[in-house]
Formats: C-alpha cells, structure tokens, sequence
C-alpha cells in the first residue's frame, strides 16, 4: 500500500472525570454527549497534537524508504510493521472522526442545534487555503515542467475526488486522504442531523464492520476475477469510512462510557500499551483476510482507546510525551508536512532534491513556509468566526487541533 499511500497514571485534573461525576447511569443515546464535560475546561484537548505528530513522523518514514541514501529500502521496508506511511493515515482518520463528532455534539449542546453554514465555513477556511495553494505550486511546476502532472490530475486535485482517480501520479496521489476527509466533512454533519444521535450511532458502528467487507470484496475481484480492476479503489470511500466511523462512534459514545467503570478502568491501565504491538501486528498482515475482515475492527477499537487514554490521562509517560512541545509543534505542523511530503519522498526519482537527508529538509522548509505564509494568517479569520459563533469552549480553544488527516487538521 506504500504507492498508494504516496503517499497517534490518569491525570489529577481529568476534565472527563467531571462528566463521569454528573453522569449519573445515563443511555449511550442520551441527549448528553460529554462534550460539555470535556469543554467545561475551557482548554485545548490534550494529546491530539501529539498523535497527530507520530502519526506524520510514521507517513514520511514511509516514504522516505527507498529514497536515495536513505537507509532503509523498499525491499527491507514493512518487513516487521508492515506499511506505516498507510497506518499513520488511519490514526488521522480516527482523530478526526473523534474530533469532528465531539465538536458537533458540543454545537449541539450548547447551541440546541449544528449549523452547517458554520461548520463548512470552518472547514473551509481551515483546509482550503494551504491545499489549492499546493495545488497552484504543482501546476506552475508542471507548466515549468519539473513535474509530469495531467488535466485530469488536477480535475480531481481540485474537486476532492482523488480517492476515485485510477492510476493517480504520486506528486498528487497523497491527496485521496484529503479527499476521503473532505468526503466525511460534506457527509457526516448531515448525517447527525438527519438521523441524530441514535441513529447516528447505528451508522457509525455498522460502518467499523461494512468498510472491511468492501475492501475484502475489492480484493477478492481484483485477485480472483479482473485483475485489470483498478486497485485505487480500495481507497474510495466506502473502503474507508470504517476508521473514520471508529472516531464518530467513541465521540458519540463516550458519556455513556465514562460513566462504566470497566472502561475507565481500561483506558487507564499500563496494559492498554499491549494495543499497540497488536495494531503493528494486524497493520504487518496487510491484506490477508484475516487482518481484512477481522483485524480491521479489532484495530478501529485498538485506536479509539488509545486516543481515549492518551487525551484523558496526558500526566502518564506517553502522555507527557505527546503533549511535550516539540511533539505539539510537529502535530501542528502535520497538515503542512503531509501536504509537501509527497514531492520531496519520491523513492522513484534520482534528482537532488529527492534524495536523503535534503529531502526531508526540504520537507520541513516547504511546509513551515506553507505554515507562517497561508495557514497562520488564515487563524485570524477563524478566531473571528469562533467567536461569533458562540460555540462551546472545546471549539473556540482547538487552535491546534485541527483535523486533516491527513492528515492532519
């Protein structure tokens, strides 16, 4: 999956351990979500910055294999893990289904509805102005001719439709996260308001068991029918919406949650560390249909909770860890580097910029460049939006943790 990736002790003040207080025995499907629990604070969600930064640290050691003078070739990479350039977007995927849905909820709840005037034009301003400005340095690139991309390229670059594009160029193939994001950001607010909470739920879960049916029976036609049939889908939509719906439905589930003990017990035990290895290890049977059908539920659920106990526990030794400011700092920076990775990581290419270690440096420049030219000066118009919206604390004070997935946002 590597090409076609091209391509996250309990702490004393536990802010959702206030929501468990209040909770009393509440439904699952209670009107109360605990997003204003988790707001009540009035600060930044801890640990999702954190995660985020590994799960970037993950997609460019991914690509960076195979680049020349990188140590690591294609040959030797996914030999113990499997493809971490791919796993890492799946954590971006469950962060933002985690994170969309809480501040949904949190709208909900202190607003008594979900504006999707507001949502998209918070969504739009957030992603928009760093991903068409990459798009714009692609196209003068091409129009040089120091990049090889076509019209349809950029038909599907530019409308979010990457995940559907068959044999994508790997300048611009990254962007079927972004798309399958964007995807989730049109689809799943009119979800919740359409079917609201109950049901919502019944989506979100019936997906964590749907999205491995379609892959499996994407593979199964490729391998066993038309091998012509373009793998490219296995990155559609459907084939995805189930690490997506893994976030939806713990965000949707979690004040029922945090009022049973066993969960709390769970998300902050020293044994929860075991879900990591076990995420590796379904992640290094790829698609075997066993790690298909059965793997891919068990490591949705792996993920939500480790993005549960590392957000409610950030005074434990990950969690400090996560929330370090170096690591913050990387995580904000995560839409900007997944962005311009792509380019500079090409295992394909011998040319300077495309060989180890100034690849990555250029990696990093790009993106801080995108960083403090187009996304910064565009949190300004953000926090104007914020507060005019009257939305609950956790949505005013995420300045930092956005979602993008591809990542990053």
């Amino acid at each position: 999956m590597k090409g076609a990736t091209a391509l996250p002790a309990a702490a004393p003040a536990d802010p959702t351990a206030r929501g468990h207080a209040t909770a009393g025995h509440g439904s699952p499907f209670s009107g109360s979500n605990g997003a204003k629990a988790a707001s009540s604070t009035g600060t930044r969600m801890p640990s999702l910055d954190g995660l985020r930064a590994v799960s970037i640290l993950m997609v460019c050691y991914g690509h960076l294999c195979g680049t020349r003078r990188f140590p690591v070739s294609i040959a030797q990479y996914g030999r113990w893990c499997g493809d971490v350039a791919h796993l890492g977007v799946l954590v971006f995927f469950v962060i933002s289904g985690f994170l969309i849905t809480l501040l949904l909820m949190g709208e909900r709840e202190t607003t008594g509805g979900i504006s999707l005037k507001r949502f998209y034009l918070r969504r739009m301003v957030r992603i928009f102005p760093a991903f068409y400005a990459f798009i714009l340095v692609m196209a003068i690139a091409t129009a040089s001719g120091a990049v090889q991309l076509t019209g349809r390229d950029f038909a599907y670059a530019l409308t979010y439709t990457v995940n559907f594009e068959p044999g994508r160029s790997l300048q611009i193939g990254h962007l079927w996260s972004l798309s399958v994001e964007e995807q989730f950001y049109l689809l799943w607010p009119l979800t919740l308001l359409a079917l609201r909470v109950r049901r919502a739920l019944i989506v979100a879960v019936a997906a964590i068991f749907i999205g491995p049916l379609v892959r499996f029976a994407i593979h199964e036609w490729i391998f066993r029918v038309d091998p012509r049939f373009p793998d490219d889908t296995l990155t559609s939509f459907p084939a995805m919406f189930d690490y997506l719906a893994a976030g939806c439905a713990l965000a949707l589930l979690r004040p029922w949650l945090l009022t049973r003990t066993w969960y709390l017990r769970l998300t902050a035990s020293r044994w929860l560390v075991l879900a990591v290895p076990l995420v590796l290890l379904i992640n290094r049977m790829g698609s075997h249909t066993t790690a298909i059908l059965l793997g891919s539920p068990v490591m949705n659920v792996c993920l939500a909770l480790l993005i549960e106990a590392s957000t409610r526990h950030e005074r434990s030794l990950g969690g400090r860890f996560l929330n370090w400011k170096p690591v913050v700092y990387l995580g904000v920076l995560s839409y900007s580097l997944y962005l311009w990775q792509s380019p500079f990581l090409d295992h394909r290419s011998d040319a300077w910029m495309n060989a180890f270690p100034q690849n990555l440096m250029l990696v990093f420049l790009a993106a801080l460049s995108s960083w403090f030219l187009v996304e910064r000066p565009f949190t300004r118009l953000r926090k104007r939006l914020r507060h005019g919206d009257a939305l609950p604390a956790i949505v005013r004070e995420q300045r930092g943790c956005n979602t993008a997935t591809s990542p990053p946002r």
